[in-house]
């Protein structure tokens, strides 16, 4: 974490170090953009491209297996060189150059391609990115900074689908204009991080060898990452948890507004949770994260009405704004300072594989055995997340 003197060198903006307010920016643009297009493509590869509907999971899958597994490699080259916004802007950058030539694409593999390249952006940047942010406030203030982010992150991601859905029929249904305004947005994001000063460690120490000493040395990272991989085994994805609503007789056209009301309580929840987090413990905030999840699993079972699904949605947005941010804000606290981007990294990893994973396990029950089959996987996997949880992080540690 940085120290009291460098964060006061930065200009604050309402409340915000400099750094972490632009990087808010940066990822609302970023998501804004990439939301646009992710919002017509499974429209686009099958209408378009005639590919499978299998394929646009396979595509989805393997971007985010590359993603996931990239973010602990170059969070641990950012350490060694003790470099952030480098990797942070050539990450999103690359990300962003991939939009416009989604234009030329002749059949899916093209898209497989781009959208591969895509990921390998995403798994540049989010480490050194996360720590660029701990690094850039004051250990008093770093789950509000990382709350702040994520809230920036879910407004672009919901802006995204609901910018395509107004764009879309104005200019007659092109999805070539879509990805080209979808690029326009994404450099927008690009450019903010021009404003955007490095922070480099103040003791010039680098990042140790890339071994198995590398977490036998930080034992209660290992512990908080087992948690949270296998609490995020249970932790299924929104698209798929929205397809309640038809099947308890609330019709296809209700599933927007669910997937809007989980947004909208992320959003509004991610900035108070990170105050709360830094005031009474990150632990502690988690903690309520998760058994929001594990509730809101439980009483989508049962659900049979408007209000049982509106209050299981409401507590899913809840669920990821109090564990989203902190458990980032908690890496910084967790690893070494020479370490703080690999840190990151395994986070990112630990939570993207097993979210995968979570959402081919519980799209096979759901599909293939029931709805409620998939949610008590989920409640079972969450409860045993939250008891590793609370049981192994009772290792005391400074928050």
């Amino acid at each position: 974490m940085t120290t009291p003197d460098t964060v006061r060198e930065q200009k604050m903006i309402f409340g915000l170090e400099r750094n972490v307010f632009l990087l808010g920016l940066v990822s609302m643009f970023n998501d804004l953009s990439s939301e646009m297009v992710q919002a017509i493509m499974p429209v686009f590869l099958t209408s378009v491209l005639g590919a499978p509907i299998v394929v646009v999971g396979v595509i989805e899958g393997v971007a985010d297996a590359i993603a996931s597994t990239l973010k602990i490699f170059f969070g641990w080259i950012s350490d060694v060189m003790n470099r952030r916004k480098s990797f942070a802007v050539f990450g999103y950058l690359l990300s962003t150059s991939t939009r416009p030539f989604l234009i030329f694409a002749r059949g899916y593999g093209d898209v497989f391609v781009l959208r591969a390249i895509d990921r390998v952006g995403k798994g540049m940047r989010d480490a050194p990115r996360d720590a660029l942010i701990s690094e850039s406030t004051t250990p008093q203030t770093v789950s509000f900074s990382f709350g702040y982010h994520r809230a920036m992150d879910a407004i672009g991601g919901t802006l995204g689908p609901l910018a395509a859905f107004i764009l879309f029929p104005l200019v007659y249904y092109s999805y070539h204009t879509i990805f080209l305004v979808a690029f326009v947005v994404g450099i927008c994001g690009v450019l903010t991080f021009l404003f955007v000063r490095e922070v480099k460690r103040p003791d010039g120490a680098t990042a140790p060898r890339f071994d198995i000493k590398l977490l036998r040395d930080n034992r209660r990272f290992v512990v908080f990452l087992i948690s949270v991989f296998v609490f995020g085994l249970g932790a299924l994805p929104l698209s798929l948890l929205v397809l309640r609503s038809p099947e308890v007789g609330l019709g296809v056209a209700s599933v927007p507004l669910f997937y809007l009301v989980a947004n909208f309580a992320r959003v509004t929840a991610s900035i108070p949770f990170g105050k709360f987090a830094d005031t009474f413990g990150k632990r502690k905030i988690v903690s309520i994260g998760f058994m929001c999840a594990l509730v809101a699993y439980l009483w989508l079972i049962v659900a049979q009405s408007f209000w049982g699904l509106f209050a299981s949605f409401v507590l899913i947005g809840v669920f990821n704004a109090a564990t989203d941010g902190i458990q980032r804000a908690m890496v910084a606290r967790l690893v070494d300072p020479q370490i703080r981007a690999t840190g990151q990294g395994f986070l990112n990893a630990a939570v993207g594989i097993s979210a995968l994973l979570a959402g081919t396990i519980g799209g096979v029950l759901w599909t293939y055995i029931s709805a409620q089959a998939a949610l008590v996987y989920a409640a079972s996997m969450s409860f045993a997340g939250l008891v590793m949880f609370l049981v192994l992080m009772n290792v005391r540690f400074r928050e």
